[in-house]
């Protein structure tokens, strides 16, 4: 299995300057956050409540399986894309 962005060095240097200099600003557009529900992050961060601090509209939730929802749980995946795009 490969990740979408083997080697991404930016995400620890330029990339942390240009989150620190837009952090007043807040995302504009619709927001669909989508975790797994036996993932680490829904554990351990209130992920809408986190995306909240940082845009205006956002929606969404944990779905169930793992590590890959759409592979894990494609029709709740598809689900929610359709009612957030609708």
């Amino acid at each position: 299995m490969h990740s979408t962005c083997e080697d991404y060095r930016a995400s620890a240097t330029i990339d942390l300057l240009h989150d620190e200099a837009d952090m007043s600003q807040k995302v504009i557009c619709p927001l669909l956050a989508l975790w797994s529900e036996k993932g680490f992050v829904g554990r351990k961060y209130d992920v809408l409540e986190t995306w909240r601090e940082r845009a205006n509209n956002v929606r969404g939730g944990a779905l169930p399986g793992g590590h890959l929802i759409p592979e894990e749980a494609p029709d709740e995946t598809y689900r929610a894309l359709r009612e957030f795009l609708s």
